[in-house]
């Protein structure tokens, strides 16, 4: 079986277990790093709303005037994804 090198997102160190599997079958993984603030994350992601570039990317499109129906568009996400985000967003 081939081995696979596997960086954890945040941190980029490579002190990372794997973790479960998700609903859809993929493999999770955790990262060890105590400094890290990433609990657990995926290689693939199936979605485009799930990737954690899009999340950020829908924060710093709202903070600059655009719509949720613009952001939905332009990132071709549902509006109900943009909406959970800018509502957990205004939680932390």
């Amino acid at each position: 079986m081939p081995h696979i090198e596997v960086n954890c997102p945040q941190c980029s160190e490579n002190n990372v277990i794997k973790f479960g599997r998700n609903a859809s079958g993929n493999q999770r993984y955790k990262c060890k790093n105590t400094g890290c603030d990433k609990d657990t994350f995926l290689l693939n992601y199936k979605r485009p709303g799930d990737l954690p570039e899009t999340k950020e990317k829908i924060i710093d499109m709202s903070m600059n005037g655009s719509g949720i129906r613009n952001i939905a568009r332009v990132l071709k996400v549902s509006t109900n994804t943009v909406m959970k985000e800018l509502k957990k967003s205004q939680v932390s």
